[in-house]
């Protein structure tokens, strides 16, 4: 049993095998729309590296790895809005079709900011963007997602390099926490 002060856990969302079916043919469809073309996955991390690993297994292309890092939210439980990069490209993404790979996509801020700034300033050839989780419910930015695994209600979601103060990103599922009732005055 999963518990952590204050949470306790709600269910599983996604099975190890819902999850890796979904992978499988998000795959498929990136291998079809970028048939004879090479690829930059870029990452971002940390939540989303479980995810990339199945997923540029799934791509049939030329493929090339990358990360970033970026915060927008601090020590702060809510985003600033001030995206802060905090690990670069390794290479430049000039004249690449670069695929960022997002482990969840709430409110958008951050997203639209790689994309349509700081990513669309050094010249790619093309940016997409490929989310496992999408809240829609959460979004406040006007970004385009590519590619979505699975759209989830608001809720607090760990598992499958999704965490919780760092830990259970290892867990072959997909599970959601709610607030435990016993800390409930």
């Amino acid at each position: 049993m999963i518990s952590v002060p204050g949470y306790e856990m709600g269910g599983i969302l996604f099975s190890a095998e819902q999850i890796h079916e979904r992978v499988r043919e998000l795959g498929q469809q990136i291998s079809e729309d970028y048939r004879g073309q090479s690829i930059t996955v870029v990452g971002i991390l940390k939540g989303s590296f479980v995810f990339m690993a199945d997923l540029i297994r799934e791509i049939d292309a030329d493929v090339t790895v990358d990360f970033m890092e970026v915060s927008s939210y601090g020590n702060a439980t809510k985003s600033s809005g001030n995206v802060k990069i905090k690990k670069d490209l390794d290479s430049s993404p000039a004249g690449r079709n670069i695929l960022i790979v997002e482990d969840i996509i709430d409110s958008g801020n951050t997203l639209k900011y790689l994309r349509d700034t700081y990513l669309a300033g050094k010249g790619p050839a093309s940016v997409r963007i490929v989310t496992l989780l999408d809240k829609p419910s959460r979004r406040t930015a006007d970004v385009q997602v590519d590619y979505t695994g699975f759209q989830i209600e608001d809720l607090f979601v760990i598992g499958y390099g999704l965490d919780y103060a760092q830990q259970f990103r290892q867990l072959p599922y997909i599970a959601y926490l709610e607030e435990s009732e016993q800390d409930v005055l």
